[in-house]
This record gives structure tokens, C-alpha cells and sequence, in this order.
């Protein structure tokens, strides 16, 4: 028993992880249990189904799980007699993402056992459990998960249960609406004036100078004209950074085709101006270590050099710098923010 609320405490220790995008999680399941060698009972196969909810990112936990299990016939092992057995549960669960597509999970709660005949001391009782699974993921919204659990018995008997299953979420969350609050409207008192006389007024035409492309810079003293869009440049119009606006999903380094004619317009700028190098520099959000974020900062670097390369940009003018999650520009504790931070930027070299 000593073993047994040790293995609890080091379960329950464990900390932080990603939450999910969708409300619920349905997962049917298939697996076995090993009983205990007292309990007189064989190993048992089982089938059942769980659902879970997602939990918001301020629980320290990522999901809640109810279920149910039940066994095909199991044998007494000292006599011609079998029963089956059904286990209802309920579990609070914990994810560590690995990489883009795997996690381990920990699972922690308590259930209740039903025998359908009683014998050799076997009676329906409650339990305590506790587990470590693995999940991975076969598309947005589907998981393979495996997991095995140690469950104990209010009088102390221990069963070993184990299952792989089908993740299926749905109930996508909603984006927050952001509600605009409008000042007040004043009553406008109506209040008769003598009429004025007013002088004519000569209106002066006044022409603004030009800015072509529209950089801050006008057209007369802009040395770099026709900068690219998005560009931050200096006093005489050229480039200093350029925001590629390329933004990645969480946890990955895949550009997505929507950002394609974003770097096909930063080669066209690389070859007008063969002369400047580029840094790529990209960046992360705070989900996750420090030292995955870094990695993960410097696979998306690569990846956009990997893109330009691609458009005849030769790569010894570029230079791949990754800086994990040390520069945000927004905030990492809304959705939004942590969406932002997940960027690439060039800073031209010259």
C-alpha cells in the first residue's frame, strides 16, 4: 500500500501543458485487465467508452473524464462459475506534448466496480486509479491513444487494466467577441443665435508631397523607392526589417500555402537589390520549455529559408536565426497574443 500512494504522489506532481481547441472528447476503447493472483480470477477483456471535457487554460489540468468499461465473461479460476465485471470512472488528466504530433498524458480519479455474481470474496466495490498513456495524432481533431492504469480497491485488492483507443474531438471553441463600447450621445440643446457675418473665405490648395510606396518617406528623398509592403525603413527610404507576416500553428514549423505570395514578394525585393543579405528571424510563443521553443524557432528559420531557396534566392545571402520565445511582441496569455508571437521577420543586411 506504501508502493501504491507513493506511485500517486509522483503522478499527481506532474505539471503544464497545451489545451485543446475543441470543447469534448469522445474516445470508444478496447483493452484487458490482469487481476490481482488472490482475487481467483483470470485475465479479462474489456470494451467501453469515455468522454472528456477540455478545460480552459487557468485549471491545472487539461481534461475531465467519465467512463465506463465492461468485461466479456471471466472465468473464477478455482471453479466452473464466471461473472462480468463493469467499472464506471471518473478521471482529472494532464498533457506533455512531445513534438508536432505526440504527447504522454497522466491520469489520476476514482470509479466504482460492479460484479455481476459475487463470489470468493469478489464484491462490487469502489476504487482509486491512476495511469500514463500516449497519444498521437492522426489529424486535427482524431488521437490514437494507449494508456495503462493501477487500480486499488477500498479493501485493497489490485487490478492492472490497460486499452488503446480512437480520440475523437468535436465541439469546436469559439473565437472571443470583442464588443466595442460606444460613448454615450449627449442631448444637443437647441440655442438661437444672432447670425454672424462672415468674412468670404479664399481656400488655398495644398499639395502634399508624394509617397509612392507609401514607406513615410517622400518621393524626393527616398534613395530606395518602391519599397516592399510591410517594410520598417530608415530616413532615406531603405529597408532596415521587413514583418514577413508569416504566422505558424502552434507547436509547428509548416508554412502554410495562404503566406506564399508573402515570400514570393520578399525574393522579388532580394533580386532587385542583389546586393543585401537578410537575417531570418523567427520566433515563438510561450507554450511549452524554453529549450523545445528555441528548436522549434530555429526549424521555422530554416523552413523560410528553405522557401526562398526554393525561388532562386541564393541561401549564402541569408542567414537562419532562431530566437525561441524571447521576443513577444504581444502578450502569451490570450490566444491572440500567443498567435502573433508565432512569427518570422527579416532584417536586411548590407
Amino acid at each position: 500500500m506504501k508502493k501504491v500512494i507513493a506511485s500517486t504522489l509522483i503522478c499527481t506532481s506532474l505539471l503544464f501543458a497545451a489545451n485543446s481547441d475543441y470543447k469534448y472528447e469522445i474516445t470508444p476503447m478496447l483493452g484487458g485487465v490482469k487481476p490481482e493472483g488472490n482475487l481467483d480470477l483470470t485475465n479479462q477483456k474489456n470494451y467501453g467508452i469515455s468522454i472528456a471535457q477540455n478545460l480552459d487554460e487557468e485549471h491545472p489540468f487539461d481534461q475531465i473524464e467519465l467512463g465506463i468499461l465492461n468485461t466479456t465473461n471471466t472465468d473464477y479460476s478455482n471453479s466452473n462459475q464466471n461473472t462480468k465485471i463493469t467499472r464506471f470512472f471518473a478521471n482529472m488528466i494532464k498533457d506533455y506534448p512531445i513534438n508536432d504530433k505526440t504527447s504522454l498524458y497522466a491520469l489520476m480519479g476514482l470509479g466504482y466496480e460492479k460484479f455481476s455474481l459475487e463470489q470468493f470474496e469478489n464484491e462490487s466495490d469502489g476504487f482509486g486509479n491512476y495511469g500514463v498513456g500516449l497519444k498521437y495524432r492522426l489529424s486535427e481533431n482524431i488521437h490514437l491513444k494507449t494508456d495503462i492504469r493501477h487500480l486499488v480497491t477500498f479493501e485493497g485488492n489490485n487490478n492492472l487494466l490497460y486499452t488503446v483507443g480512437l480520440g475523437i474531438s468535436f465541439g469546436k471553441k469559439a473565437k472571443p467577441v470583442m464588443i466595442e463600447e460606444k460613448a454615450p450621445v449627449m442631448e444637443k440643446k437647441t440655442v438661437m443665435k444672432a447670425p454672424e457675418v462672415k468674412e468670404p473665405v479664399i481656400e488655398k490648395k495644398v499639395i502634399a508631397p508624394l509617397d509612392d510606396d507609401k514607406d513615410g518617406v517622400i518621393n524626393s528623398l527616398d534613395k530606395c523607392p518602391n519599397t516592399i509592403t510591410g517594410s520598417i525603413v530608415d530616413n532615406t527610404g531603405c529597408v532596415v526589417s521587413v514583418d514577413l507576416q508569416i504566422n505558424f500553428d502552434s507547436d509547428s514549423s509548416l508554412i502554410k500555402n495562404t503566406y506564399s505570395n508573402k515570400i514570393k514578394e520578399f525574393a522579388t525585393f532580394l533580386k532587385k537589390y542583389p546586393s543585401v543579405q537578410a537575417k531570418i528571424e523567427a520566433h515563438t510563443d510561450a507554450t511549452g520549455s524554453k529549450n523545445y521553443n528555441q528548436k522549434l524557432s530555429e526549424r521555422r528559420a530554416n523552413a523560410t529559408v528553405k522557401a526562398l531557396r526554393d525561388l532562386d534566392i541564393d541561401v549564402n545571402r541569408l542567414e537562419a536565426i532562431g530566437y525561441g520565445e524571447l521576443k513577444p511582441i504581444q502578450s502569451n496569455k490570450t490566444k491572440e497574443g500567443r498567435a502573433s508571437n508565432r512569427r518570422v521577420e527579416a532584417v536586411i543586411k548590407k
